[in-house]
């Protein structure tokens, strides 16, 4: 995978010229590609009042598309990257580029460009986005929001202020909007075509579930099918220069990854961000050497006595946020610095748990009342916070889910993890990386998504899949305990007589430390001076939140001296800035870092 910045314009008169647009789209590149400009370089195709802009700050590598592919009287361009190199060609020789992408592998977006048309698709998890909007005299299609509104309106920004009701309440769009007025993504499995003045829009469905194998040998071959899935995922890796670098946690997905490689015989080594007794660390050391591969700490930074954590004040920490991810994912979120741009592959197991159920992953009670009243919550979350406006649309928002929700709400949790969580969140999240690198996600896989979505969700609820999978790949990390519950399918079991039998013993944190300390998380627990200095901007800025917000229950979000909903703080904090012209323009100077303390056993 890698960043690319896309920009397709056709006229619906042909008469018109697009280099007006073509120029706005050139001048406010700085502000949409959040790279050095001395590291951009770009490539543009027109003909017949249709237009494709690319730019790239890639390195040159072997075996990969060109930015523009020129083929007979048309234009292409892939974001992200196909499993298979050769299918670029059937996506530039069909006359349909939605079918020839629906069956085929990688995590991608494509664009195609002839004389007064433009073609766009997306794959199933639409991770690799696609933007639309439209005025009195052209179409505009591309790869980043903020571009293709500046090009629809001169240069200028026009927020969306109802949709940023959902950035508020969840930290990222339960919808199709963007923050920006008229600029819609692209469903997940779809396709727009334009041809002048029309405009055609498309989607597949995802796939339907089928039941449970009602065999161990059944099941163990549904297992196999995504486990085939998962490897020619990785395949291209077989070709790496260099050695994979895999971010590796407690977890199950990084698990499931590592052992991934190992059974795809790919060399890798480990990572893993925390503090040296934090359970991740403890027990991702452990996978790393049952599996005989290098593994490095990368603990966070902290004072010279070791008794706080340091991090950027959160001004510049949103501002980073807003310039990588548009708009699109709250402050709240840790989006990696911009390093320069490296060819070396990595990989983590961030949307692993498509595999696990999408939402149904973290939905304890599985009582359809439970399910449903979850599902509304989602779109309503803090509903007391905000005015009469925004949660009369975020009902509308609601609606076709909860109707849905009805007759199965199983499937509705999943397809709005696949829909929303990654195609939105991690959508506009993975930018940090995708711009310093070639992150590979094989649960991000057109086809390894086909197979899971094919799955029944009661099924992969139960963990079942991925710990199938594991055993598959590396079964030596059978007996290494995971970080967190223990594994859903195997606690769900009735005990054994001679589970009975056996004395009780209590568990033991990894390393021997207080669970306060070593689980401990600055942003889930931001104590007292970090809190105060959240709530102090996001007060200031109370009347620019008017129309989405009711001030009085914003005060009392922040009236103890640690707040008690810090994602909800800094989502705040994030559309505030937005709305009072902190994004684009130039980055905050003069800030301190802010220092939070460690707490003590």
């Amino acid at each position: 995978m890698n960043l690319r910045v896309f920009l397709a314009v056709v006229l619906k008169n042909p008469r018109s010229s697009v280099t007006g647009a073509a120029s706005i789209a050139r001048s406010v590149i700085k502000d949409v590609f959040p790279v050095p400009p001395e590291t951009v370089t770009a490539d543009e195709w027109e003909s017949g009042g249709a237009a494709l802009l690319a730019w790239s700050n890639e390195e040159s590598v072997a075996g990969r598309p060109p930015l523009i592919a020129r083929g007979h009287r048309r234009a292409m361009g892939i974001s992200g990257h196909l499993t298979a190199g050769e299918d670029s060609a059937k996506l530039a020789e069909s006359d349909s580029l939605g079918e020839a992408a629906a069956s085929l592998g990688g995590c991608f977006s494509a664009f195609r460009t002839a004389q007064g048309e433009i073609q766009a698709v997306t794959v199933s998890t639409r991770a690799c986005p696609v933007f639309y909007a439209e005025t009195s005299e052209l179409h505009i299609v591309g790869s980043r929001a903020l571009h293709v509104h500046l090009v629809a309106t001169g240069g200028s920004i026009l927020w969306d202020e109802t949709a940023l009701q959902s950035m508020i309440r969840q930290g990222y769009f339960l919808s199709d909007e963007t923050p920006y007025l008229g600029v819609q993504a692209l469903g997940p499995s779809s396709s727009i075509v334009i041809r002048g003045a029309s405009r055609v829009i498309s989607a597949t469905p995802f796939p339907q579930a089928r039941p449970v194998p009602s065999s161990s040998r059944a099941k163990r071959a549904a297992i196999a099918n995504v486990g085939h899935a998962l490897v020619n995922a990785v395949t291209p890796l077989r070709s790496a220069a260099e050695p994979v670098n895999l971010a590796l946690t407690g977890g199950r997905d990084s698990r499931l990854m590592a052992a991934l490689l190992h059974a795809a015989k790919i060399p890798f080594r480990a990572t893993t961000n925390g503090l040296d007794d934090h359970p991740d660390v403890v027990i991702a050391r452990q996978i790393a050497a049952k599996l005989r591969v290098e593994h490095t700490v990368i603990p966070p930074t902290q004072t010279a006595a070791k008794d706080a954590i340091v991090i950027p004040h959160p001004q510049q920490r949103t501002y980073d946020v807003l310039k990588t991810c548009e708009g699109m994912t709250s402050a709240y979120e840790s989006i990696v610095e911009y390093l320069p741009y490296s060819a070396r592959p990595t990989m983590s197991g961030q949307s692993g748990e498509i595999l696990r159920g999408g939402f149904l992953y973290s939905q304890n009670n599985p009582s359809e009342k439970a399910m449903l009243r979850r599902i509304k919550d989602f779109f309503l979350k803090n509903e007391k916070l905000f005015t009469e406006e925004a949660n009369n649309h975020a009902e509308t928002l609601a609606a076709p889910w909860e109707a849905r929700a009805q007759e199965n709400p199983w499937e509705v949790l999943d397809h709005l993890y696949v829909t929303y969580r990654v195609g939105r969140w991690h959508a506009g999240a993975r930018v940090g990386s995708l711009r310093r690198g070639n992150p590979i996600q094989p649960f991000l896989d057109n086809r390894v998504v086909s197979e899971a979505l094919s799955l029944d969700q009661r099924w992969r609820y139960s963990e079942e899949v991925v710990h199938g999978l594991i055993r598959q790949f590396a079964p030596a990390l059978h007996a290494i305990p995971l970080e967190g519950a223990p594994w859903r399918f195997i606690a769900d079991r009735p005990p054994s007589i001679w589970s009975r039998l056996r004395p009780a013993s209590k568990a033991a944190s990894p390393a021997g430390q207080s669970k306060k300390q070593s689980g401990w998380n600055w942003r889930t627990s931001p104590g007292p001076v970090l809190s105060h200095i959240l709530g102090e901007y996001v007060i200031d800025r109370a009347d620019a939140l008017a129309g989405i917000v009711r001030p009085d229950e914003l005060k009392r979000l922040f009236e103890g001296p640690s707040v008690g909903q810090p994602a909800l703080a800094w989502n705040l904090y994030t559309v505030a800035a937005m709305l009072t012209n902190t994004f684009p323009g130039d980055p905050p100077t003069g800030l301190e870092q802010v220092h939070i303390p460690v707490p003590r056993p």
